[in-house]
């Protein structure tokens, strides 16, 4: 671990104040929403929007790097996330901020894809594993601390706008003068949609939901608490929830993951989600319990992403599972640009309450789902699984093929070391 921190400091201390701008913003544009008056429909849209530009980005980057280099696309999409951060206060229109945050979405994604081919790039094949779930945890840690800095001023003013663009500004500094140039990548060629579902319906199936669940909490948890009456402090403990059960019940979970039926454990975290989310409809005007009810669905919905890969793996050869990470990020991010229309569209028809119930739906829709293909096909043994790799929904195709490709390594040597006398 220390070794990882002596090579890629830098790297992931930018990639932490870049998680403390974008946590920050996205929570901003909530609460602000609220008090400009915009209905909370404009605000699924202003949300939806990101995840639209985010996966445009992933897929655009990669060219761009391969015609311009990694310095220059960074520099530049950096600049473009620090100029709309200022630009939003000063544009109070729901359409502006819609194209706003579609430009801001795809910038950040092509910074992560940018970093994270950096990071893969310092990393040896010994430490990249750990180099992966530092990154991880540095993301979630940005993401949470940004929470605690929507405290620190007004959100009705333009101070709290221009803490996470300078956040964002002052990022490139550590990274772009201790990074030097890496040699342009190509990444491996999604598969069709159509092998992916044959593959594994549940994997396909389940990601597209999940990518629902995940969007409606990252786009529209400060929307549900503006509109449900929280004050600023609590809409950042609330949103902080989500991200701190994340982070805590990532690993336990693959743990399982690893020594039983995987279905079995998506079906019991579906429904623990769910049911959390069911409590919070009924029981959320106590706070305590409403705290309670997030962490819980964000333990179970953020691992379940790491869980549907591993489980699609299973029933692919090695060579495929890059191909095949590359389509599962996209089917999670067409079901990630659908998931805050949805749910603000309920919310204004029907309440705040509408948001946990989107999450309650597509949670218990997943463990139905699961309850289904169990009777379709038997599990794969155990020892035949591939490993499970901790990995972030909001994850870009080079994190997850990384990833990929150190579970492929970690099953190998365990075939070996199985085979070997």
């Amino acid at each position: 671990m220390f070794l990882v921190l002596s090579n890629s400091w830098a790297l992931l201390f930018g990639m932490m104040l870049l998680m403390l701008g974008n946590g920050l913003q996205g929570t901003l544009l909530g609460v602000r929403g609220e008090i400009e008056g915009f209905s909370t429909f404009q605000m699924s849209l202003v949300m939806s929007a990101y995840f639209v530009g985010f996966l445009g980005g992933s897929r655009a980057t990669p060219e761009m790097i391969r015609r311009v280099g990694h310095v220059r696309v960074f520099a530049a999409l950096g600049s473009l996330i620090s100029a709309v951060l200022i630009l939003y206060p000063a544009l109070t229109n729901a359409n502006a901020w819609i194209v706003g945050r579609i430009i801001i979405g795809f910038c950040f994604s092509g910074v992560y894809v940018t970093a994270e081919s950096w990071l893969n790039n310092s990393a040896t094949n010994e430490t990249r594993g750990q180099t992966l779930s530092l990154y991880m945890i540095v993301q979630m840690i940005g993401i949470v601390a940004a929470q605690g800095v929507m405290l620190l001023g007004d959100p009705s003013g333009f101070i709290l706008f221009i803490v996470p663009s300078v956040l964002v500004s002052v990022a490139f500094a550590p990274i772009l003068l201790s990074i030097t140039p890496t040699p342009a990548f190509d990444t491996t060629k999604p598969m069709s949609l159509s092998e992916l579902y044959t593959a594994s319906p549940l994997g396909f199936v389940g990601m597209f939901l999940l990518g629902g669940v995940f969007s409606a909490q990252f786009g529209m948890a400060a929307v549900f608490g503006g509109q449900a009456g929280l004050s600023v402090a609590q809409i950042s403990i609330f949103v902080s929830a989500f991200y701190i059960g994340a982070l805590l019940m990532q690993y336990p979970i693959g743990w399982l993951s690893d020594r039983m039926d995987r279905r079995l454990l998506i079906l019991g975290s579906a429904i623990l989600g769910g049911l959390a989310a069911v409590v919070a409809i009924f029981w959320g005007k106590d706070f305590n319990l409403l705290i309670v009810a997030a962490f819980v669905i964000g333990g179970t919905s953020n691992p379940l992403y790491s869980l549907f890969l591993a489980y699609t793996n299973d029933f692919l050869e090695h060579e495929d599972m890059a191909a095949a990470s590359g389509g599962m990020v996209f089917v999670s991010g067409m079901g990630a640009i659908s998931g805050p229309i949805i749910t603000g569209w309920l919310m204004s028809n029907m309440g705040s309450g509408a948001f946990f119930g989107v999450i309650s739906t597509l949670m218990l829709a997943i463990a139905a789902y699961a309850v289904f293909r169990m009777t379709q096909r038997s599990a794969p043994s155990v020892e035949d699984t591939a490993g499970f790799q901790a990995i972030m929904p909001s994850s870009t195709p080079v994190f997850v093929e990384v990833a990929q490709e150190i579970a492929i390594e970690n099953a190998i040597e365990e075939q070996m070391e199985e085979n070997s006398p």
